[in-house]
């Protein structure tokens, strides 16, 4: 199934998306009754694709991320791979949807991109083991960890660089039914091909991600995971627009802005 959340001329709605979601005109928007987890049931209202616009597909209590799960990007970053993931979080008000602008701060001077596939948690569970996480996983979909660099090596930790309204684009949908294990990420920067790697090249798999979060916190259904970007990252500037491919998934497109 292809889970979206969109606003409809009838309000804000999850929806499953069928047909073929690249052609807005024959693709169709199903509204989903309260949520989209367990066994979704429908309204029997829907419209087409092209009828409505997309947001962000789910809304999480929380984002956790992995830093440096990709050892070419590690090595770019100036070290070696970590040989545990490191974890840390994005605030849900960090999150935008499909075509929603990355505002830049006046406070950076570099403010990069980084291409990702998000795991969107679909049940609360707890100290989860590896050979049993894609049990608790509702589907995936399209990310971008955007990051204030100068902050992020400013301050040690990475609270603020990660931290900013916008800087957490997600969408255009989730597919529940994909093998994580090998997919393509390619990021395009006005067009130019930035980042281009496969999720076969993680450091730490998507079930040992979730079995190493769990062990710290409770996920919860919406909760999303980010797991690591390639190496290509680089600075956004304003008036420029930045898509992120996933294989299986689509395409994230955002617009980047300067703040007014």
């Amino acid at each position: 199934m292809r889970l979206g959340r969109v606003a409809s001329p009838d309000g804000v709605a999850f929806v499953s998306i069928e047909g073929d979601p690249t052609d807005a005109s024959a693709a169709t928007a199903k509204e989903i009754a309260e949520h989209p987890f367990g066994n979704p049931t429908f309204t029997g209202r829907s419209w087409p694709l092209a009828d409505v616009r997309l947001l962000a597909p789910i809304l999480a209590t929380k984002v956790i991320a992995i830093g440096k799960n990709y050892a070419a990007h590690a090595a770019e970053m100036g070290g070696e791979a970590p040989a545990e993931p490191v974890i840390f979080l994005k605030p849900n008000t960090s999150i935008v949807g499909p075509g929603a602008p990355i505002v830049l701060p006046p406070s950076s001077s570099q403010v990069d991109y980084e291409g990702e596939l998000a795991v969107v948690i679909g049940r609360p569970c707890k100290d989860v083991p590896a050979a049993k996480a894609l049990d608790v996983v509702l589907g995936y979909t399209v990310a971008n960890d955007v990051t204030a660099r100068d902050q992020q090596r400013a301050d040690g930790q990475w609270t603020r660089a990660k931290g900013y309204d916008s800087f957490c684009p997600l969408g255009p949908w989730i597919e529940t039914s994909l093998d994580p294990s090998e997919l393509d990420i390619e990021t395009t920067l006005d067009g130019e091909v930035v980042q281009r790697s496969s999720t076969s090249l993680l450091l730490h798999d998507v079930p040992a991600m979730i079995e190493w979060v769990s062990r710290v916190m409770t996920l919860l259904p919406g909760d999303v995971i980010l797991t690591g970007t390639p190496e290509g990252v680089g600075p956004l500037r304003a008036g420029s627009s930045v898509s992120v491919t996933v294989g299986g998934i689509g395409t994230l497109t955002n617009p980047v802005v300067a703040k007014q």
